[in-house]
């Protein structure tokens, strides 16, 4: 699989270094999104003004994972990948992947991980989850959260047994007792695991854990060399769209349908959901000093790999805020 991985990067890149000057505008341009993932951009997506807006047929593909949104883009399948999460982003780009970071989806709190209730393990005596069994996407924003809560906590991840399952397999791994915690994204998902399990940390101990997260709007730069306005129009209609969601019966239910939820878990997801404005972008997350290129210097530490070239700035340069202005 990792060879695999590789090959399709180095081809990618190829692609890349090949470019031309006479490259044409895209007749039509492909986007990954998440299903249990509600954002205001679902609207202009189901009402079709993505495509108004562009002028080219927008298709739109879910995924399960962000990694699975990388390793379509590197296979030519996908141009523009919506509220990617920062790890799977970071993974790629250690792996030399012709990815870029354009904006910031959503900002949202650290995601859950979900200990089997009955085993009378919480925050308070976590360690016991050593030596113990947890499903986790690895090299997601759940895989993250996981890492930077056992570490508050003091628990020793080396003991554990970590088995990669999306979440709405880890949440029903956690449920039939397969694991004894599982790490979850995605509002119905959560929602079970929730059921069955309780969270290990409170949202106020995550929170002065100082654990949290956002997730990227990432492209190739394929598509970004030879699609510029393309580009700069779907981050315009997105900007659009979250200017314009005010939470609204009406909003909630059209949203919640195109994410797959019943509308409490959509409102109960979208309650913690920030959608920073393109200044705000730019002003707080791009730059020099941005949070986009500390945070991902951060996850970069936390999912450094054995045996991968890191080139010194790599991830900053692939860091690009120009799209939104």
């Amino acid at each position: 699989m990792k060879t695999k991985y590789l090959s399709m990067i180095a081809a990618a890149a190829t692609a890349v270094m090949g470019l031309g000057s006479h490259a044409q505008a895209a007749d039509s341009v492909n986007v990954a999104f998440f299903l249990e993932w509600a954002t205001p951009n679902q609207i202009a997506k189901v009402e079709k003004a993505y495509d108004d807006a562009m002028g080219v047929d927008v298709n739109w593909t879910n995924f399960s994972t962000g990694v699975g949104m990388t390793e379509a883009m590197l296979a030519g399948d996908i141009d523009i990948s919506y509220s990617q999460g920062l790890a799977p982003f970071v993974t790629a780009i250690q792996q030399g992947a012709p990815l870029k970071m354009v904006g910031i989806a959503v900002v949202y709190e650290a995601n859950d991980c979900f200990v089997k209730n009955g085993l009378g393990i919480d925050s308070s005596n976590a360690s016991e989850l050593e030596g113990k069994t947890a499903a986790v996407p690895l090299n997601t924003m759940a895989d993250f959260a996981f890492r930077k809560q056992m570490a508050a906590l003091n628990v020793d991840i080396s003991t554990m047994t970590i088995v990669d399952q999306a979440p709405a397999d880890g949440a029903v791994s956690l449920a039939d007792g397969s694991v004894d915690m599982a790490c979850i994204f995605g509002g119905a998902s959560a929602k079970a695991a929730g059921e069955v399990g309780t969270a290990i940390m409170t949202s106020q101990q995550k929170k002065d854990a100082g654990i949290g997260s956002f997730d990227v709007i990432s492209v190739t730069e394929k598509f970004a060399t030879e699609n510029p306005e393309l580009l700069r129009t779907f981050l315009e209609v997105t900007e659009e769209s979250n200017a314009a969601w005010k939470a609204t019966d009406a909003q909630i239910a059209k949203v919640s349908a195109d994410a797959g939820m019943d509308i409490p878990t959509t409102k109960n997801q979208m309650a913690g959901f920030i959608f920073p404005t393109a200044a705000e972008q730019i002003a707080e997350y791009f730059g020099n000093d941005g949070i986009a290129g500390s945070a991902s210097e951060s996850l970069g530490l936390v999912f450094k790999k054995s045996n991968v070239s890191n080139l010194t700035g790599s991830l900053t340069k692939t860091i690009d805020g120009s799209y939104l202005q």
